[in-house]
């Protein structure tokens, strides 16, 4: 299955050249500059995001880890993952390098859901720094608001139909 993503995405990428390309030289070179220059940046983050989340998963304590967010942690796991995606701060490299450091170190599934749905929907610091100065506040806290449950039902969900 992941042999067959990476080849749509091979595909999709050499489609969009081929059509940069057909209008125009230019467009394509510059297409390919910027394409390479975002690779540059964006290995070393997801380079060190990977290697930090096995040494963080070495360093913390799996009985610690199993006691407050392992698969029998129940309701309690599930609100101690939901702030902790709440609170976590920064992008994708960071939140699921978090996210697979607490599934090494023996946290339950429907924990490490809850935790990256939260990250994904309430991160506070993209709340405060990009939605509430570019919408409407009472826009922003009605998403959160109606969203508030998605956690909690997403790990209820896994739960349900055993670990993925």
């Amino acid at each position: 299955m992941i042999f067959f993503v990476d080849g749509l995405l091979w595909v999709i990428a050499l489609a969009l050249g081929v059509i940069a390309a057909s209008r125009s030289r230019a467009l394509a070179l510059a297409s390919i500059r910027e394409g390479v220059s975002d690779c540059i940046k964006l290995l070393p983050r997801i380079f060190l995001g990977v290697v930090g989340s096995g040494y963080i998963a070495a360093i913390l304590p799996a009985e610690v880890v199993g006691r407050w967010l392992g698969a029998d942690s129940g309701f309690i796991g599930l609100c101690i993952a939901v702030i902790g995606g709440v609170i976590t701060p920064g992008g994708p490299v960071i939140g699921f390098s978090i996210g697979a450091a607490a599934l090494k170190g023996g946290a339950g599934t429907p924990q490490v859901i809850a935790y990256t749905i939260a990250w994904a929907l309430f991160a506070v610091q993209r709340l405060f720094i990009w939605e509430i100065p570019v919408m409407p506040p009472r826009l922003v806290w009605l998403r959160v608001m109606a969203s508030l449950p998605l956690p909690f039902l997403v790990a209820a969900a896994a739960m349900l139909f055993g670990r993925p």
